[in-house]
């Protein structure tokens, strides 16, 4: 986890890595636990019972997905005029403009593209994991507000 405050040109404002698996141990073993009994009831009931191995496979693809930057490192830069979150070798860049207001919760922040907190903000915004020890988290905040304004 590298937390950074240089302010160049060529640097961001703000950098942090998030990685839930490593920064949550006992979540992640718990999770794991849970993974390989679904994994298990999905045999069961996909292949032994319904002789339908494509259903596993979509469901293992499914579960997989969703669960994805809970076993991979997330890394986040604040930049100017837009923001990054890095997974692996996937890049999602989008700009202070896109986004309408912020609000905290239990593991980060969620820029949203609505005025007010919506439930759509899974599917439209962005969520910053903080990491594990919030360093990133007053400086975040600060950038935030000068960005977007108050919370919401």
């Amino acid at each position: 986890m590298s937390s950074s405050v240089e302010n160049t040109a060529d640097s961001p404002l703000l950098e942090w890595t998030s990685w839930p698996l490593v920064d949550y141990p006992r979540s992640s073993l718990f999770l794991t636990a849970f993974l390989v009994f679904l994994v298990w009831l999905l045999w069961q009931i996909a292949v032994v019972d319904w002789q339908m191995p494509l259903f596993y496979v979509l469901g293992i693809v499914f579960v997989s997905g969703s669960l994805i930057t809970w076993f991979i490192p997330t890394r986040y830069r604040l930049w100017p005029d837009r923001v990054e979150a890095i997974y692996l070798s996937i890049r999602m860049k989008r700009q202070w403009s896109d986004f309408r207001c912020h609000y905290t919760d239990k593991k980060g922040v969620m820029l949203s593209t609505f005025a007010h907190q919506s439930r759509l903000d899974r599917f439209r915004g962005l969520s910053l994991r903080f990491s594990r020890n919030r360093e990133e988290k007053e400086q975040l905040m600060a950038i935030l507000v000068e960005k977007l304004g108050d919370s919401v």
